[in-house]
């Protein structure tokens, strides 16, 4: 958490220093890149702690990309994989890592839920269609941070002139839409697990956070990968 929150400062700072052009509001803290690499060391070293060796456990855009059934490829946060890197049998599991922040938590969190169902229909299917191998059946975990501020905890107005909203949005913060989102996510079998977890721009930088909800802690979710791997290598190991 700490990492996250020191990396969007500097980024902040640093954007346009030797070109003198800044991304508008805040948006220069995450065009960078790399404020989420802490997160994507934990779930790596999550992994390992599973039981997966690390020659088996993938992140970064050169080696975590995975076949798609409605494009080539999808690059993951993390991905791991049955084998190793000369010969890998099958996927274990992928994990994708998001944040949302201000300025705009309108638009950003559509694009997230965009983001999420695209990723999970298109791994989903690929395995369905035998472009993954049928062995193991792919565990997808989706790790969010929110940041907990005013415009992300207050009531935000629905705009639909057509149709009824489901009634669970009447009223609601994106911290609400955001945990109906990852319930759904899990109910649905969208993803295996889900977790949701907030922290404040003060909290942040302390390594401070919040999680709302019971069902999307992130021990939970580690509960839940591990269970998965666990299961995986046992099996494995009868057929050795």
């Amino acid at each position: 958490m700490r990492q996250y929150w020191g990396v969007r400062g500097r980024q902040a700072k640093a954007q346009g220093r030797s070109t003198g052009a800044k991304d508008a509001g805040r948006r220069g803290e995450v065009t960078g890149g790399k404020q989420l690499d802490g997160f994507v060391s934990l779930a790596r070293d999550l992994l390992v702690s599973c039981g997966l060796k690390q020659t088996q456990v993938y992140s970064g855009r050169a080696v975590s990309e995975i076949p798609g059934y409605y494009r080539p490829t999808k690059n993951w946060d993390v991905i791991a994989v049955a084998g190793t890197s000369k010969g890998a049998s099958g996927l274990v599991a992928c994990i994708e890592i998001k944040s949302l922040g201000g300025p705009s938590f309108s638009n950003n969190f559509n694009n997230r839920v965009e983001e999420a169902l695209g990723n999970s229909a298109d791994v989903w299917k690929a395995y369905e269609r035998e472009v993954l191998p049928l062995y193991p059946k792919p565990f997808l975990g989706y790790i969010m941070l929110l940041e907990d501020a005013p415009e992300s905890t207050s009531a935000v107005r629905i705009s639909a002139p057509h149709f009824e909203v489901d009634k669970i949005f009447a009223d609601s913060s994106y911290a609400k839409r955001m945990r109906v989102l990852c319930e759904r996510m899990i109910r649905e079998r969208v993803y295996d697990a889900a977790s949701l977890v907030m922290a404040s721009r003060v909290q942040g930088v302390k390594g401070d956070y919040s999680e709302p909800v019971d069902t999307l802690t992130l021990e939970r979710f580690a509960n839940a990968l591990c269970a998965h791997v666990g299961a995986f290598l046992a099996q494995k190991g009868k057929s050795t």
